[in-house]
């Protein structure tokens, strides 16, 4: 998501990842690890009857997924800072492969050392339908740290 020190930054930049096929076994590891083990995620009879008619991934699993897509780099990138205005467009099934865009919309100074760089995030599953968007910001290092 993140390759450059702050400074580097610009307004505009973008960036498309590869392809992420959303899986059974990533369904149930998160109700596993988060305790969400909500019908329309773990019972397939369940969701038959559902408004989808099938099991729905996890928001949140989307999101950790998506926003990870684009990788980061540690040099640069200091801390995840927030999101904001985080909505799920469409639902997201198993089997689903999932892209991330991103495009720098803010920059803004955090003291001498950082800045913070928010993105507009979306994912897009292989109908190229929008399934999740929100604006993204990271804690940004001006100094790229020297390699150990």
């Amino acid at each position: 998501m993140i390759t450059q020190p702050f400074d580097e930054l610009s307004l505009g930049q973008r960036r498309r990842s590869g392809g992420r096929t959303m899986t059974e076994t990533d369904v149930v590891n998160f109700c596993g690890l988060t305790g969400n083990w909500l019908a329309i995620h773990a019972d397939a009879e369940f969701s038959k009857r559902s408004l989808y008619g099938q099991r729905v991934v996890q928001g949140g699993l989307v999101f950790v997924v998506v926003n990870a897509l684009l990788g980061f780099d540690s040099s640069v990138v200091e801390a995840f800072y927030g999101v904001d205005r985080l909505r799920f467009l469409k639902p997201t099934f198993i089997g689903d492969t999932l892209h991330a865009e991103s495009e720098i919309i803010d920059l803004r100074a955090k003291g001498d050392r950082h800045g913070i760089a928010t993105t507009k995030l979306v994912a897009v599953n292989q109908r190229d339908e929008t399934v999740l968007s929100c604006e993204f910001s990271l804690l940004v290092r001006r100094q790229r740290l020297p390699a150990q």
